[in-house]
């Protein structure tokens, strides 16, 4: 089966959509809701600064139907899980679920946070907890009118000591921007200790222990119903209200990740798999869509051979991973344990540079 029910809200970004947009009949617009004000609240829900903006949220359903419609169904394998490889001069083996080989030129391993490549190839690369979790949700906009006088076509935030929480539109499943279904996605930034307090809230409703996150309705009631009250008390009543109302929030903890290498012979690491980026640049989607494009980019500009464009590659990806990984730390290190993160504060959106992430 198909991927279903990870994430929630996506910021595009031009390189999380230039696959899409080069190689597909699809219409970004109705991929996406608009967002063009950036909002800030204070405690009672007034707005405190407002601003232009030109962005664009979608769903990770959404960006990743798309992006499975452009390609060739016989060519993607769903549950097969890659048990190990080996590589040599001529190319790599792989070996999958059941000891099935397979053989291939190159290996791209785009297996995420919990790599199991990096494991293998980067065995002293451990992620770093941050100190703070984002507790997620998403709200159906037509069955709560009153949030469109606020929420309505922008990004919204509150900024409060050690946290922060922002709320954005994305397509409702199954609609586009066109119909005028969509949600409120919200992010609520939270800090918690490393150890017993990390551990009791990563354990799901059956006792299991999670390392990064748990999805909607695995979260023990019992925390649900904590953040409802803390958001109560809190939070700006339109913000409370979304937290309150969402059925199911679920929670990930936030974890920094960088490597030293990328290449290694015929094998290269990327995305999350590379650097897991903190969010508050919305940067992670579109490191990954790039550090793909520019690999391939780079094996046409080789001609096809993959140990000259994966060193060609590698020195630019490692250079944008790095710059980006610690604009993304500042970003979180300012806003959840220094405080410095004012209100109006232009946001830190974007891959290169702080800023392009705007899309029309």
């Amino acid at each position: 089966m198909p991927l279903e029910g990870l994430g929630a809200g996506i910021v595009l970004h031009p390189a999380t959509v230039r696959y899409v947009a080069v190689r597909s009949d699809h219409d970004l617009t109705e991929l996406s809701s608009r967002a063009s004000r950036l909002r800030y609240l204070d405690g009672d829900g007034r707005v405190v600064h407002e601003g232009p903006c030109r962005f664009r949220f979608t769903s990770y359903r959404a960006l990743y139907r798309a992006l499975l419609d452009c390609f060739d169904r016989r060519r993607y394998h769903l549950g097969m899980r890659v048990e190990g490889f080996e590589c040599d001069g001529d190319g790599v083996t792989v070996k999958v679920d059941g000891g099935r080989m397979e053989r291939c030129d190159l290996l791209v391993c785009a297996d995420g946070i919990h790599s199991s490549a990096r494991r293998l190839l980067l065995p002293e690369v451990e992620p770093r907890y941050s100190g703070y979790v984002g507790w997620r949700g998403t709200v159906a906009n037509a069955s709560h009118r009153e949030l469109l006088a606020t929420l309505r076509d922008a990004i919204t935030y509150f900024v409060m000591p050690s946290s922060h929480i922002l709320a954005y539109p994305i397509p409702a499943p199954g609609s586009s921007s066109q119909d005028g279904e969509s949600l409120t996605n919200w992010v609520w930034y939270r800090n918690v200790a490393a150890g017993s307090d990390l551990d009791e809230l990563l354990t799901d409703r059956e006792g299991k222990p999670h390392a990064v996150s748990l999805r909607p309705g695995l979260v023990q009631p019992r925390h649900v119903e904590a953040l409802r009250g803390v958001a109560g008390e809190r939070l700006p009543p339109v913000l409370g209200m979304v937290v309150g109302d969402t059925v199911d929030p679920f929670v990930q903890a936030v974890f920094d990740i960088e490597v030293p290498r990328m290449a290694f012979g015929r094998v290269c690491l990327i995305g999350d798999a590379a650097f897991a980026l903190r969010p508050h640049a919305a940067a992670g989607t579109a490191k990954a869509a790039a550090d793909a494009w520019a690999l391939g980019e780079a094996l046409q500009a080789a001609g096809g051979d993959v140990a000259a464009a994966l060193e060609q590659w590698e020195r630019r990806q490692l250079a944008v991973g790095r710059r980006v990984f610690q604009r993304t730390r500042d970003a979180g290190e300012r806003s959840q344990f220094e405080n410095t993160w004012p209100v109006g504060a232009p946001l830190p959106f974007g891959l290169y540079e702080t800023g392009d992430s705007e899309l029309p």
